[in-house]
């Protein structure tokens, strides 16, 4: 059972485009007499149940189908001025100019272009902090050609977003939306300066929400859209047909460099947070829960007698942390985070860096294949270079047939310093095929737990695992932290 590990460390790849068909080539016949009047009966019959469909749906509904493309244009119209070209200017200093003047001369500056959006009437502007980071100037300009130097208040490079403030008053701005709100399939429109070519407007649907671990920055929940971003349209906005700032284009997934059709934005939900603690602290805090967690599989689900594979599995608390002040425990499953459900890692990692430090966070778990009960945990401001909470590799399935153990010595503890307090036995081999190797069980890992009992000895870990014919869930501590295994025979 691997512990499906990443198979490779670089951008996420995308799949090879895929050829239109035309014509014949596309299994098409041409039309024919016959079936021109076919389409001319079917397009009325398709309008009018259109038009049917629009006057069953709710007022709200109607308001956000673009039938009429005045809709798009009236939206475009109001949200246009307040969407910003930023360029800026990095001064690239050669370290030897100094020490030999007489053979380097300065080089030329370096430029840079994307977009910002204009969030207050006061000359408050959010971008992407790749826009901005390392800029030794920054100046904004708008589409009717006014153009100011603008002040860096704040980046969060963890999610790439940064503020900036420009002395004007009056200015044209976007309200903040809530990107919670957003449904898939929703109408949005991408405004920004793609390829310095001057403000341009896109639309698309909302394909996905919540996308994460795309490797982009370290805390990702993605608003993934069809709306074409293209370079340059970095910092700018995405907003729904109410005109209202529902994300900050960031990125793309492309082969050539260009929009093909899978753009990210930062949600909203994560704009405003960052924005206030950067306005209140000039840095953003992190609350840390003091977990290890990793992803819930359908044989772990199984194994802990969940009926869904829901939820984020805590495979570890951390000495020290704040939630071992708390009554959370390893096994326990979370599914919500102060409310909000919260079905994987990456969620609950969002979800708990963004609520303050000192501030208690309600978290619903499952425990002992029980119904849900509420752990509350005073939340630490997280070590910069820290994690929220580990999260481990997810696992899958089978056996202790082919494992060698050993008991855990004092030398074989300093060697692969084991924790002190720390009891179990040490893998000495996992045969390669076998299904305890399949499942991601390895040299070294150590055996800590069979079921929730605690392994002291190789004895010990024989009569527990004895006890179970079809499949078995240990705690192994690997690589610094613990994990949980399902190994089926």
């Amino acid at each position: 059972m691997h512990s499906r590990r990443p198979t490779h460390s670089g951008p996420p790849r995308t799949a090879h485009p895929l050829p239109r068909p035309v014509g014949r080539e596309a299994g098409l016949s041409q039309p024919s007499r016959v079936q021109r009047p076919v389409a001319r009966v079917l397009i009325p019959a398709m309008m009018l149940a259109m038009a049917a469909a629009t006057v069953a749906m709710p007022a709200t509904a109607r308001a956000e189908i673009p039938f009429n493309p005045n809709i798009v244009a009236d939206v475009a119209e109001k949200v246009t001025p307040a969407v910003v070209n930023i360029t800026t200017r990095r001064d690239r200093r050669n370290p030897m100019a100094r020490r030999f003047r007489e053979f380097f001369r300065r080089l030329p500056p370096e430029m840079g272009a994307g977009s910002g959006v204009v969030i207050s009437a006061n000359g408050d502007i959010v971008t992407n902090n790749h826009v901005v980071e390392g800029a030794d100037e920054i100046r904004v300009a708008f589409a009717d050609n006014r153009e100011y130097r603008a002040k860096l208040v704040g980046a969060d490079k963890s999610s790439d977003l940064a503020f900036l403030k420009i002395e004007a008053k009056n200015l044209p701005y976007l309200e903040i939306g809530d990107s919670k709100e957003l449904r898939l399939g929703e109408f949005v429109l991408a405004v920004g300066n793609p390829f310095g070519v001057g403000q341009t407007v896109t639309m698309g649907i909302v394909s996905a929400k919540g996308r994460a671990n795309i490797g982009i920055v370290d805390y990702e929940d993605f608003i993934q859209t069809d709306a074409s971003i293209n370079p340059g349209n970095s910092g700018g906005a995405l907003v729904n047909l109410r005109g209202q700032l529902v994300g900050i284009n960031t990125a793309i997934l492309s082969r050539s460099g260009g929009a093909q059709g899978i753009g990210f934005a930062v949600p909203t939900t994560m704009v405003k947070p960052i924005r206030d603690q950067i306005a209140k602290y000039g840095r953003v805090r992190r609350g840390w829960l003091g977990v290890s967690i990793q992803d819930l599989t359908p044989d772990l689900a199984r194994t802990l007698g969940l009926n869904k594979v829901d939820g984020v599995l805590v495979s570890d608390v951390l000495r020290g942390g704040p939630a071992s002040r708390s009554d959370l425990r390893a096994g326990d499953v979370i599914v919500a985070v102060n409310d909000r459900p919260t079905k994987t890692s990456a969620q609950l990692r969002n979800r708990i860096a963004l609520t303050r430090p000192g501030t208690k966070a309600k978290l619903d778990v499952v425990r002992d294949k029980k119904n849900r009960q509420s752990v509350y945990v005073t939340l630490d401001e997280k070590d910069e270079d820290g994690p929220v909470a580990s999260r481990n590799g997810s696992n899958s399935d089978d056996i202790l047939d082919g494992v060698e153990v050993v008991d855990l010595s004092r030398e074989l503890r300093q060697r692969l310093r084991v924790p002190t307090a720390l009891t179990g036995v040490v893998v000495s081999d996992v045969a390669p095929g076998s299904p305890a190797d399949e499942a991601g069980l390895q040299s070294s890992d150590i055996i800590v737990e069979v079921k929730g009992e605690r392994v002291t000895s190789v004895q010990q870990l024989n009569q527990l695992v004895s006890q179970y014919k079809k499949e078995v869930l240990l705690r192994v501590f690997t690589r610094g932290s613990f994990q949980y295994l399902v190994i089926s025979r």
